[in-house]
């Protein structure tokens, strides 16, 4: 394959992210199946041209001009009116009526059956190059549906549903989730809202909601306690809360609009619940369970974002530097620039792997309820959204950096990406939280079963010998991290807790690395390529190798030998990278 020329471009706008982005074209190939990913890749296509031209441009236009809350009218009386700038409107009917919700609940046009939740994911991810903030009402809508399909009941939820999942860009409704409230925040056993039984399926809710995003969403789903109902979690309830109910406002009252840093295309705000009217979704008492559905596509929605952020302030990054010359060259032909570029280009192959192994596993457990699926999403995914949030924040800042002045001002867009990567951390729960996770899902489900054997499947698929000093490197921080697990598991608690992140951490940092050689090995047998062995083969190096003097003795010219394979997506012959053994005398 050709390498890219980064410096026929002016900037990351005006082009087909689809196009341009080799390595998510690798990952939505592998894990959409051969089937489904013939249809996929026309729509991604199209799609990724409307998201580079558009609405990106719109995207800017929003950022300057976001929502503004009119709570009452001229009358004083409660309206709860968000007001969007046209821009905004455009690029929800466009989005929507690409199917980005729909097709992974309805079959789009042309097929029998649904696509899998990794093409929501996919489609996600090309939004998120332009607009990550309006990436949380489509990702929350998609929650929503994949919650009221499994658990709603009665014509009222259904009627909910079908407006979450239609393909009309105009007839459509949004999602939300009101979780967070002041007391609470991140403990969401403290909810104080309380839930009264009126009749049927029909519950009156009192309290207040402190962090709202999508305030003015149709289909928001909050978490209450009724009457007599037990302390923490597994006393919540759930409950469809409208904005309007038979054509009249819903009992709450929007107070006022957070005044953020960034994802300004979302509104985000504090809602009081005044006897407002919610729908019970399923059984009393099992609202928190029922959430922890729609919590773990958020949280894979958040590490696409992320890894889409790294993705667009890494193709702002590579046109730049292509294109700005200093002391008389391009400035990517200097060598710390080429060593940042790979670097940079070496993280976002490897966030975007990790995310979208995780998004295939989250989709064959609902597709097929496989408990070994459910068991490793359960360790997947929370470390998917820790740690892919912060790389983006990280590449996001790096970004800037070579872009020097221009990248700090809004005239360019890693203004507004640093600015929208700052609340993916914190978004579906901290890095403290997710490691917490983490530690249950090793504890109580034994979720160090099938990802111990999905890592040694991954290292026994990697056969080609330029793989083998890779692999045996990852092979013995496998041994280790396995070590680490049984550690834990003997440790008090205090203890593992102290050492969540750095468990969390390694064990994405083994996982990917084995992930990156399964997919080297299959490259190199379909395309007889080796570029991903490279991307392998540096990810370990960092992450995972122990280097005397930093590094700075080791006579490392990777950066320099290899810049045009990781970085413009140079094909790379496998036999170029074995050594050939000396010759007996």
């Amino acid at each position: 394959m050709d390498p890219i020329d980064y410096g026929r471009f002016e900037d990351g706008r005006h082009v087909n992210y689809y196009e341009l982005d080799r390595t998510f074209r690798r990952e939505v190939r592998r894990v959409t199946g051969a089937d489904d990913h013939e249809w996929a890749a026309e729509q991604l296509r199209s799609f990724g041209d409307v998201v580079g031209n558009t609405i990106a441009d719109n995207a800017d236009v929003v950022d300057e001009h976001g929502p503004i809350l009119h709570t009452y009218d001229r009358d004083g009386e409660v309206q709860n009116y968000v007001e969007y700038h046209p821009k905004q409107a455009e690029n929800e009917r466009l989005a929507y009526g690409a199917g980005i919700v729909s097709d992974a609940f309805e079959a789009p046009p042309g097929r029998d059956d649904p696509m899998p939740l990794t093409h929501h994911l996919a489609m996600e991810y090309l939004l998120s190059y332009a607009d990550p903030g309006f990436t949380c009402p489509v990702s929350m809508t998609a929650g929503a549906a994949l919650v009221l399909d499994k658990y709603g009941e009665g014509e009222t939820l259904e009627s909910y549903y079908e407006g979450l999942v239609t393909r009309d860009g105009d007839e459509n409704i949004e999602g939300a989730m009101f979780l967070t409230e002041k007391q609470g925040g991140s403990d969401v056993g403290a909810n104080e809202t309380v839930a009264e039984h009126v009749a049927g399926n029909r519950y009156e809710l009192t309290g207040e909601k402190w962090f709202c995003s999508n305030i003015d969403a149709e289909g928001t789903l909050a978490l209450a306690r009724t009457p007599d109902a037990p302390e923490g979690t597994k006393g919540l309830s759930l409950f469809l809360v409208p904005h309007t109910v038979d054509g009249e406002l819903n009992d709450q009252l929007y107070r006022r609009l957070k005044d953020k840093l960034g994802t300004i295309s979302v509104p985000t705000g504090e809602v009081e619940l005044q006897g407002a009217t919610g729908y019970i979704v399923g059984e009393e008492q099992r609202g928190f369970r029922y959430m922890t559905d729609m919590l773990n596509l958020e949280r894979l929605s958040n590490a696409t974002a992320s890894v889409a952020i790294m993705g667009r302030c890494l193709l702002e990054a590579k046109v730049h530097a292509a294109n700005r010359e200093a002391f008389g060259s391009p400035i990517q032909e200097y060598p710390l620039m080429k060593r940042d570029l790979v670097d940079m280009a070496v993280d976002h192959e490897a966030a975007v792997a990790y995310t979208f192994e995780a998004g295939r596993v989250l989709d064959r457990r609902e597709r097929e309820g496989d408990d070994d699926a459910y068991r490793l999403m359960r360790v997947l995914v929370p470390i998917a959204k820790s740690r892919t949030a912060r790389m983006a924040v990280d590449t996001a800042s790096y970004a800037m950096e070579i872009l020097g002045g221009n990248g700090y001002v809004k005239d360019f867009v890693t203004h507004r990406m640093l600015r929208d990567a700052q609340v993916l951390p914190i978004w579906e729960g901290t890095s403290n939280i997710l490691a917490l996770d983490v530690l249950r899902a090793l504890d109580r489900e034994d979720a160090h079963e099938p990802l111990l054997e999905t890592i040694q499947a991954n290292l026994d698929a990697a056969e080609h010998p330029a793989l083998a000093e890779t692999t045996e490197t990852i092979q013995d921080a496998y041994a280790d991290l396995g070590t680490a697990m049984a550690t834990l598991a003997t440790e008090d608690g205090e203890y593992a807790q102290l050492q969540a992140k750095e468990l969390a951490d390694y064990i994405f940092d083994v996982f990917t690395g084995s992930l990156l050689l399964a997919e080297a090995q299959a490259e190199i047998d379909a395309e007889a390529d080796a570029r991903l062995a490279l991307v392998a083969e540096r990810f370990v190096d960092r992450r995972l190798r122990d280097h005397d003097a930093r590094g700075i003795t080791g006579g490392d010219r990777f950066a320099l030998e290899h810049f045009d394979a990781v970085v413009r997506y140079e094909s790379v012959d496998p036999e170029t990278l074995v050594e050939t053994a000396p010759a007996d005398d």
